[in-house]
C-alpha cells in the first residue's frame, strides 16, 4: 500500500463530476482502495473521495468517529470504514443541522456548513454488492461531504455565510476564547 497525493482545489478534477465506476473496473481498483484507506488514516481524515487523489472515479472511503468508554479511552475497534461505489443520496431528513467542517484538499481551513441530519444512501461495497444505508447526525455530515466531492463540490461552496470561513489556527483560536470566557464568567 502506498500514501496517495492529496490534490487542492487548483486542480480541476476536483471540480468535475466523476466518472461511474464499472463492476469489471471494480477488480482492478482494489489496490486503489487500499492506498486511499491509508491515505485517508494518514492524514488522519474521516473520509477521502478518489477525485481528491487525482482519480475521476465515483468512489470514496469513510471512517467513522471512534468510541469511548467511561474514562474517555478511546474503544478499539469502535470504527466503521466503509468504502462506497457509485453512491447516491435517496433520501435526506427534512431537518438539517449547521457544523464546522474541514478537507483533506483544503488543508489548514474549516467553515461552517449546513447539512441533512439523516440520509439514505444507496451505493455499492468494494466488491460491488448493492447497499442502501442510513446514517445520522455526525456520520451522515460526512457521507454527505464525500459524495458532494463526487459530484465536484467543495464544503467552500455550501458555506452558511461567507464570513464563516477561518483558517484552523483562527477558529480554534477564538473557540479557546469562547470556553475562557465561558470559564471566567461563570465564577
Amino acid at each position: 500500500m502506498a500514501i496517495l497525493d492529496i490534490i487542492t482545489p487548483e486542480n480541476p478534477i476536483l471540480r468535475q463530476p466523476a466518472e461511474p465506476v464499472s463492476r469489471d473496473q471494480l477488480k482492478t481498483l482494489q489496490p486503489l482502495i487500499d492506498d486511499m484507506i491509508e491515505t485517508m488514516r494518514a492524514a488522519n481524515g474521516v473520509g477521502l473521495a478518489a477525485p481528491q487523489v487525482g482519480r475521476s472515479l465515483r468512489l470514496a472511503v469513510v471512517e467513522t468517529l471512534p468510541q469511548y468508554d467511561d474514562d474517555g479511552d478511546e474503544i478499539p475497534d469502535s470504527r466503521d470504514l466503509f468504502v462506497i461505489v457509485n453512491p447516491e443520496i435517496v433520501w435526506q431528513s427534512r431537518k438539517e443541522e449547521d457544523g464546522i467542517e474541514g478537507c483533506l484538499s483544503i488543508p489548514g481551513y474549516v467553515g461552517e456548513v449546513s447539512r441533512h441530519y439523516a440520509v439514505r444512501v444507496q451505493t455499492q461495497n468494494r466488491y460491488g454488492k448493492k447497499q442502501r444505508l442510513k446514517f445520522n447526525g455526525w456520520t451522515a455530515r460526512i457521507f454527505q461531504h464525500e459524495i458532494d466531492h463526487l459530484n465536484g463540490i467543495l464544503f467552500t461552496d455550501k458555506l452558511t455565510a461567507p464570513e464563516n470561513y477561518w483558517t484552523e489556527e483562527e477558529y480554534y483560536k477564538d473557540d479557546e476564547e469562547e470556553s475562557a470566557e465561558r470559564v471566567v464568567s461563570a465564577d
